[in-house]
């Protein structure tokens, strides 16, 4: 082989990166010459991160704060009846918490490993994970303290009405597992 079938030869080939990077703007621009004018705008809510997405979340009564007892899982569905989750009233206050004394978080009931149930254990105030034996600290925003899980739990976002001392859950800050959208 000489010196000018070597070169044509070297010129042919295409690294992986730069098919990749090339492959990826061609699709970007052929899915971007399919969508109508301004469908991009109407993709998400005013106000909105751009690529972002809000889901509509159900507003859920989860209960009474003061009827709420201390360090103790009170069981709910959110944000359908396919998805448990815990909701606790820690006794102080805590990242996140709702309530007269910022002290009610709510977290999914499903582990992030491989989302077999969690429960809360009351004596060291952790969900665990009898699968996998995962822990997550509900005290710290659900953070995963060991185990298998490589994700904290999904936290819920609850509100909190003085007036009616109820507590709602209103969105959820994290994905459930095994899912594209927490809302079916």
């Amino acid at each position: 082989m000489d010196k000018s079938e070597a070169s044509s030869t070297n010129s042919a080939k295409v690294s992986r990166r730069i098919f990749m990077v090339s492959s990826g703007s061609a699709a970007a621009v052929a899915s971007a010459s399919l969508l109508p004018a301004g469908a991009a705008q109407a993709a998400g809510p005013a106000g909105a991160p751009a690529g972002g997405t809000t889901l509509a979340y159900p507003k859920l009564a989860v209960g009474k704060a003061g009827g709420m007892p201390v360090n103790q899982a009170v069981a709910f569905n959110y944000p359908d009846a396919s998805s448990l989750c815990w909701a606790i009233r820690m006794g102080a206050p805590v990242p996140g918490g709702v309530g007269p004394n910022k002290d009610i978080v709510a977290y999914s009931g499903m582990c992030t490993h491989m989302g077999c149930p969690v429960s809360y254990e009351a004596g060291t105030k952790t969900f665990k994970c009898g699968c996998h034996f995962s822990i997550f600290d509900p005290e710290n925003n659900g953070q995963m303290v060991c185990g298998q899980a490589t994700e904290d739990l999904p936290q819920v976002m609850l509100e909190y009405d003085a007036k009616t001392d109820s507590v709602r859950a209103v969105a959820i800050n994290g994905l459930l597992y095994g899912r594209q959208s927490n809302v079916l």
